[in-house]
């Protein structure tokens, strides 16, 4: 998404000439298709990467003539071999497919405008007609609700999105990822997540934490006293951290009951403070545990070991990470048997009894 990013400002420069994409790939490879790389005129600066800096250096010297005559896939091969002359994936181990088109096509044009859309969570489905084995280069863009938003000239009026020829991609915005807390253990969580090129945004119930300077990473920074304030999708990822019992209490109970729930809220805490919560949470909006478990991981974060904010932050961000992929494991998730199990232990009555109040104003 950072690539993303980078290409768009590159192509607001006005002087972007050739547009690269990983349409294939045999074998492994540093970077998924869909990856892309913007070339400036006469290869004067370049933005987004196709591989892992194997081949960059060797498509941004040739991409220029190689769309002497237009559209054109080339084959460039990661194996490693001594006795080649440049072994470009130095043991990379793969073959991918890249296609080189020139920027000022309507093609092209409409591809960069997709992606600059999408940055703001439009979402688009693109398929292109691979100019090969005689196909001649063609593109249709539809958006989210299935309308054709671009067609070229001569795109076929009931063509087969499975072609052989036809390569296609998903353009989807960038995570959306609300911190619900702004102690200082924040301000990590927050520039990771600005890193993989997140939209952020910072909320909390106490003025004098939630000020923009402190997070200048985050998208937005603003003071809430309920979840419901939130304008929220089911595909955004929240992470509750105010270290305040009751705070973080009452913005559960408004993601549970949210119009759209979160697909992922993680609770900062121990088991016994997760389960507790939970289970208020639960009789508070008149739900079951059950239900409110199904979108709950908690104790948040991977278990990565070591200590400290950025420690913290490191695990937090790549739970949701391994989330937004399909990657996280199903037992991360709070379960019903767990919470019922802290409840019975009476851990999560002793955690009220000794419980301090962190988070204060720095």
């Amino acid at each position: 998404m950072v690539d993303r990013r980078q290409i768009v400002d590159l192509w607001r420069k006005g002087s972007a000439q050739v547009l690269v994409t990983l349409v294939g790939i045999e074998g492994s490879s540093y970077r998924r298709a869909g990856a892309h790389l913007l070339i400036g005129a006469n290869g004067s600066e370049y933005a987004g990467t196709i591989s892992g800096g194997c081949l960059e250096a060797e498509v941004v010297r040739k991409a220029s003539w190689l769309i002497a005559s237009g559209p054109t896939v080339k084959r460039y091969s990661t194996l490693f071999d001594d006795t080649a002359e440049i072994p470009f994936g130095l043991g990379c181990g793969g073959v991918v497919d890249l296609l080189f088109e020139p920027t000022d096509t309507p093609e092209c044009q409409a591809l960069l405008r997709a992606m600059e859309a999408s940055l703001t969570g439009a979402e688009f489905r693109v398929h292109t007609w691979l100019p090969e084995n005689g196909t001649s280069f063609v593109r249709g863009i539809f958006n989210v609700a299935g309308e054709l938003v671009f067609a070229s000239d001569s795109l076929p009026p009931d063509f087969d999105p499975e072609g052989s020829s036809i390569y296609t991609e998903h353009l989807i915005g960038p995570q959306r990822l609300f911190v619900l807390g702004a102690g200082g253990d924040v301000k990590p969580v927050v520039k990771m997540a600005a890193l993989l090129g997140w939209r952020v945004f910072v909320a909390d119930g106490r003025p004098q934490l939630a000020k923009p300077e402190r997070f200048p990473e985050s998208e937005r920074v603003f003071t809430i006293s309920s979840a419901t304030e939130l304008d929220l999708r089911s595909n955004d990822a929240v992470v509750l951290m105010t270290h305040s019992y009751e705070q973080d209490r009452t913005l559960l109970a408004g993601l549970l009951s949210a119009r759209e729930v979160p697909g992922y809220i993680g609770l900062l805490g121990a088991s016994h403070r997760s389960a507790l919560l939970v289970s208020e949470a639960a009789a508070m909006i008149g739900s079951t545990v059950p239900a409110c478990c199904e979108r709950v991981w908690a104790p948040v974060g991977l278990d990565l070991g070591g200590d400290g904010a950025e420690a913290i932050a490191l695990a937090v961000i790549g739970e949701v990470h391994a989330w937004r992929e399909g990657k996280l494991a199903a037992e991360r998730r709070l379960t019903p048997e767990r919470v019922a199990e802290q409840i019975a232990k009476g851990g999560a009555s002793r955690y009220l009894r000794t419980q301090c109040s962190v988070g204060a104003a720095e």
